[in-house]
This record gives structure tokens, C-alpha cells and sequence, in this order.
């Protein structure tokens, strides 16, 4: 029987962020200052962020998505996107800089992250159906300048925040547009399945959210799945760090093998599933398993990755099956389950569902 806990229909705090803590924590351990001091400060600011998201969500709760008012035309769901520069402190949102409909701005990172916010909310609407990540037209929120050298993007429950990077590991958090889609997607997983953000629930948090975003990118830059690069944070890494992004859907455990940030501790199938009590339970790390289930999927099926693979999994995302604790098997089920209730019974859409959990060792009856 599902625990109280499981069946729960309240809202859990989640903080977000695209670096994960056992990366930031690899650098900060680095003889170097250069490298050490910015990822130090980045984890401290991390840790006082989501504690305050704790707080925030404990005193007030996060609000349930209302549906889409019947009355509103459907070409009149427009997004209502607004960019705060921070100016390098940690007062948030910061002075507001575009806002929509506005004339572009002489600062690339407020440009990038309103197009990348306008992506977002492009692929959601167009594919989906789903206006805004709440359903309703909730605003796009984003701040960008966050603190000095902060090494890190997040969602925090209500808007987008990005840091400059330190200019010796990363780059602006602002350029690759999957980092964004990944960070909105909680939003939208916080408004519809609300998975605990802990042990294999969390790994399928952030799985899903590396899913959309990298779906974000491909079809904002019109790629089938053969085309894509499967690559979450693509840009995100200095020329001087050994790697290629921050996780790889196609290949888990080869984004990078650096003396300085370590070697990618993704596991693409369960025979190499990490136990441990870091990072919620290794979300970050263990969603390397869904992801490349999702890709097989992709890979299997063809064409453009966000129309019959994605539509299955945003199926799943928002039917109303999943469980607070939802593992890769239950998960897994809901969507053989969604694939059927969309393509029918013995479609090759199911088989390849069946087979992506097989080959990652995840039995999805």
C-alpha cells in the first residue's frame, strides 16, 4: 500500500539547479583558488537558497495550476516574459531590464535568456497545448547578473535566476537554451506530477526536466533526433575544462573526464545504479537512466524527438497516474500505460517504450 507520504497531494520545496552539488563540491576541493573559491561560494549561496525555498514553501505552499480560462482564444496565449538584471548582488529579482514586447537590449544575457524563455513557452504551447509552464499563462520571470561569480542557474518555485560563471570552469548560464527549458520543466513538473525531489522520484525530476529541455533546443533549432546532440549545458564549459556539457542523454557517464572537475559519474543502465545518501539521493546522477531510456526511445521511433516520444512522456508527466514517489518502474509503466491510451494497443509506439526500460534494465510491467 502507498504510504500517507506517497498519496500526499501537497506541494514538495524544491530548489533547482543545473550544476549539480557533487560537481561544484569536486572543483572546491581543487588546490587551485582560482577554481576552488567561486564553487565554494556557489555551493554556500545554493545551500542559502534552498533553505529559504524550504521556508518560503513551508509558511505559504506553492499554488496549484488553475486551468486555462475557457474563454481566452487560443492566439491570444501569449507568453509575459520579464528580465531583471541583479547587477552582481543576490537581491532578487533585481532591476527590471525587458520586458515583452520590449526592444532587445545592448546586454546579450538579457536577449538570450528572453529568447530562451520565449522558446520555452513556444515548444509547450505549439506541441503540447500547455500555456506557460502552469497551464494558465503564468508570467516568465528571470533574473540574470545573479551574485559574483556565482557558478550556477536555478528555478526557485517562481522564476529563473543565472550567473555569470567564473570565467575559468563555466560560461555564462544564460548561453545554452536547454539549461533554461531543464529549469522550467520543474516548474512544470511542480504544477502537474510534483515528484519528491528525492532518491529515484528526484532522478525522474531531473530526468524529465533534461528531457524538455533538451527537446527545447531541438526544436527551437529544428533537429530531428539523428540530428541532435543530446547534450545538456552544451557551451556551459571554458576551453579550458576537459568535457562537452554537464550530462549526455545518448551516452551518460562521458560529458567530461577533467582533473578538475573529476570524470562524470552518470550511470546509463541500473547494473551501475549508485547508491547514496549526497545529492537527495543522487538524483543528479542517477537520472542518467531515464535520460537514456528516453533517448533509445527517441533514437527507435525517429523523426522529431518531441512529437511521438515526447508526447508520450508529457503524457505521463500530466495524465494524473504518477505517485509523489513515483521509482523507475512505476514510471516506466505509466508510460507503456500512456503510450497505448495514444497509439493503441500493440502499436509500435508501446514496443518501443517497453524496449527503451528493457535495454537501460528497467522492467516496465
Amino acid at each position: 500500500m502507498k504510504s500517507q507520504r506517497a498519496r500526499s497531494s501537497q506541494p514538495h520545496p524544491v530548489f533547482c539547479t543545473i550544476v549539480p552539488p557533487h560537481l561544484l563540491d569536486q572543483v572546491s576541493r581543487h588546490g587551485n583558488d582560482l577554481f576552488s573559491r567561486p564553487a565554494r561560494r556557489t555551493l554556500e549561496r545554493d545551500a542559502t537558497q534552498r533553505t529559504r525555498r524550504q521556508i518560503t514553501t513551508v509558511r505559504h505552499g506553492l499554488l496549484s495550476a488553475a486551468p486555462a480560462p475557457a474563454d481566452v482564444d487560443p492566439a491570444e496565449r501569449k507568453p509575459q516574459r520579464t528580465i531583471y538584471d541583479a547587477q552582481h548582488t543576490e537581491q532578487l529579482p533585481g532591476t527590471k531590464v525587458r520586458e515583452e514586447g520590449g526592444a532587445p537590449s545592448q546586454d546579450a544575457s538579457v536577449n538570450r535568456a528572453y529568447a530562451a524563455l520565449g522558446a520555452t513557452f513556444e515548444l509547450y504551447l505549439s506541441v503540447y497545448e500547455r500555456w506557460s509552464i502552469d497551464g494558465a499563462g503564468l508570467p516568465l520571470n528571470a533574473s540574470v547578473h545573479y551574485g559574483e561569480e556565482y557558478n550556477n542557474a536555478f528555478w526557485d518555485g517562481e522564476q529563473m535566476v543565472f550567473g555569470d560563471g567564473d570565467g575559468e570552469v563555466f560560461r555564462d548560464f544564460t548561453l545554452p537554451v536547454d539549461v533554461i527549458g531543464h529549469e522550467l520543466t520543474h516548474g512544470v513538473t511542480q504544477y502537474t506530477a510534483n515528484l519528491e525531489y528525492f532518491g529515484q522520484s528526484g532522478a525522474l525530476n531531473e530526468s524529465v526536466s533534461d528531457v524538455f529541455g533538451s527537446l527545447i533546443k531541438q526544436h527551437s533549432l529544428g533537429q530531428s533526433s539523428q540530428e541532435a546532440d543530446w547534450l545538456i549545458g552544451s557551451g556551459l564549459f571554458t576551453d579550458q575544462v576537459e568535457g562537452e556539457a554537464l550530462r549526455s542523454m545518448k551516452a551518460p557517464g562521458t560529458a567530461y573526464d577533467d582533473d578538475v572537475l573529476g570524470k562524470d559519474p552518470q550511470p546509463a543502465t541500473m547494473d551501475d545504479y549508485v547508491d547514496t545518501s549526497s545529492d537527495n539521493g543522487g538524483v543528479h546522477i542517477n537520472s542518467g537512466i531515464p535520460n537514456h531510456a528516453f533517448y533509445k526511445l527517441a533514437a527507435d521511433l525517429g523523426g522529431n524527438a518531441w512529437e511521438r516520444a515526447g508526447q508520450i512522456w508529457y503524457d505521463t508527466l500530466t495524465g494524473g497516474t504518477l505517485q509523489a514517489d513515483t521509482d523507475f518502474a512505476a514510471f516506466a509503466k505509466a508510460t507503456a500505460e500512456a503510450a497505448e491510451a495514444r497509439y493503441g494497443d500493440g502499436s509500435d509506439e508501446v514496443e518501443a517504450v517497453r524496449k527503451c526500460w528493457s535495454e537501460v534494465g528497467v522492467d516496465p510491467a
